[in-house]
């Protein structure tokens, strides 16, 4: 949170699972804070399962870790181009 403040990423990427305080409650000071930047959601679950939980947070796309090698890089394109992915 702190490093999103200072550095005012273009966008980030964020685990669900951390542990201090969840992805999803980080992604919304982020989103609520920095309305700039755009969230991608990187975790272990399936992201169609959490898509309404995950947009609710305010993140604009979700990838499951299994496709980061490959699927990374045009999600990342997506948000930035203001449209949204989730895989």
């Amino acid at each position: 949170m702190r490093l999103s403040q200072e550095l005012r990423p273009d966008a980030v990427v964020m685990d669900i699972t951390m542990p201090v305080m969840s992805g999803l409650e980080a992604t919304e000071e982020i989103t609520k804070s920095l309305p700039g930047t755009k969230v991608l959601i990187l975790t272990m679950h399936d992201p169609q399962k959490f898509a309404v939980t995950i947009r609710r947070a305010g993140a604009k796309g979700a990838l499951n870790k299994s496709k980061a090698a490959t699927d990374l890089t045009c999600a990342l394109d997506a948000i930035l181009a203001g449209s949204t992915y989730f895989h």
